[in-house]
């Protein structure tokens, strides 16, 4: 179940990257606002269909003002254009102006500013200006950083699947609940932690939370195997799928009696946004929370490639997979090893819950089921039994959502995942990195 040394390199290598965006990226500027302030220029600006680059900033460091510089085609002068705006939004959600400068006519007066609304109202949409040829790539670039965030979780869900598959060649249908207990725990914590004073915050709690988190979930998961699947362990494959069934049924309902059904939310934790590429008339932005998501189940991951490299444990656990018998006789606690697995399972699958409850902000007690599905089709997709195959399906799957999303329409994205599933079943049953059965399988 280990994978290649240059995955693990590769993996940190990748997280490094993504910490070090962090540093390079410029703050990005406020997407609503811009595109209010352009709106305006395409009436001041007569040449407005011919500008090659604008690009946006904040001058002075708070969302509530943009200048936006530019050049015409031919022309090498830069000019500019700046807006002031309320800081709180209007009751159609819209910014209203107070202020509007540009290099040509200087400061506009309250009259200026009504006659240009007016002049808004009879002009009608903006005339398109001709794409950057960069466009289409810098979209790429943001779709793909897009998919890398969804893929994230899935490949946090995906290993544990595939962790319990390959020890006792069974699924635990239950995991997607432990992500749901895992964002249960994370909101109940943060709130005890003072959530509401901007705790979280702190990278030291942070930190602390998701140990708690993990600690929790992973010795809930602990528990499972030794009540509900240690005891059905030699049974007919049946009994414990109807087992693993029951056991996420249990969860979900459990979670809905005592947290009722509405959802609960967190405060916005990373609200950081930063530019790291821009094309002229597109700009890619990450996210803080992005940026954290994609680096925390990154290192979450190369640990765990590390520790089934490289320690004991991952040694015992590739025994236990291969022959648990043959383990036994020679001195390898089995019991104990299947239960690890099942506790290192739960810890990720409650990471990906703590991931998801702090970047969306949102948990409910049905969220587990369908992420859960989800992550499934990607450990099958990778080749269920394989770790580096799981985290390749969560990739496939993540990338799948999001370009369907991006360049069709995101009603079907669900089905393509499920389609896709479908066709590797028909022409690749064992995934792309895993194993065809043997005579012995």
């Amino acid at each position: 179940m280990t994978g290649p040394r240059h995955l693990l390199r590769a993996g940190l290598a990748c997280l490094l990257l993504a910490l070090l965006l962090v540093p390079l990226g410029g703050c990005g500027t406020d997407i609503a606002r811009s595109a209010a302030c352009e709106r305006f220029l395409s009436v001041l600006e007569p040449g407005y269909a011919r500008i090659e680059s604008l690009r946006w900033r904040h001058p002075e460091g708070t969302l509530n003002n943009v200048r936006g510089e530019y050049r015409l085609t031919g022309s090498g002068v830069t000019r500019w254009i700046r807006c002031d705006f309320a800081a709180e939004a209007q009751e159609d959600g819209s910014f209203a102006l107070t202020r509007l400068e540009t290099d040509r006519e200087g400061v506009f007066s309250p009259v200026q500013r009504h006659m240009l609304f007016l002049a808004l109202r009879l002009a009608g949409p903006a005339p398109e200006r001709p794409a950057s040829p960069w466009q289409p790539a810098a979209y790429f670039m943001q779709q793909l950083l897009n998919a890398l965030t969804v893929a994230s979780p899935y490949a946090l869900l995906a290993v544990g699947f595939t962790l319990i598959y390959g020890i006792i060649g069974r699924i635990n249908f239950a995991f997607g609940e432990m992500a749901m207990l895992g964002a249960y725990v994370t909101v109940l914590l943060a709130v005890l932690a003072g959530e509401a004073g901007g705790v979280l915050s702190n990278p030291l709690l942070l930190l602390g939370l998701l140990a708690a988190v993990m600690a929790i979930t992973g010795l809930y998961g602990w528990q499972t195997e030794r009540l509900v699947f240690r005891p059905l362990r030699h049974s007919p494959s049946h009994a414990v799928l109807i087992a693993a069934i029951g056991l996420s049924i249990f969860l979900q309902e459990g979670v809905r009696l005592v947290q009722g059904t509405r959802d609960r939310w967190l405060q916005p934790v990373f609200t950081g946004r930063y530019r790291i590429a821009d094309s002229g008339d597109f700009a890619v932005y990450a996210s803080l929370g992005q940026l954290i998501l994609i680096a925390t189940a990154g290192l979450l991951l190369a640990v765990l490639l590390t520790l089934l490299d490289r320690h004991r444990i991952g040694r015992t656990i590739r025994a236990c997979g291969e022959d648990a018998r043959m383990a036994a006789l020679l001195g390898v606690n089995v019991n104990r090893t299947v239960a690890l697995c099942f506790a290192i399972g739960s810890a990720l699958a409650a990471a990906a819950g703590l991931l998801l409850a702090l970047y969306y902000g949102g948990v409910n007690f049905h969220m587990g089921f369908l992420i859960g599905f989800k992550a499934l089709a990607a450990a099958i997709i990778g080749g269920i039994g394989s770790v580096p195959g799981a985290i390749l399906g969560a990739l496939v799957v993540g990338m799948l959502e999001t370009f369907w999303s991006a360049y069709f329409t995101g009603a079907y994205k669900d089905v393509s995942v499920f389609a896709l599933l479908a066709v590797i079943l028909i022409f690749r049953p064992h995934g792309l990195l895993g194993r065809p059965p043997g005579r012995g399988d």
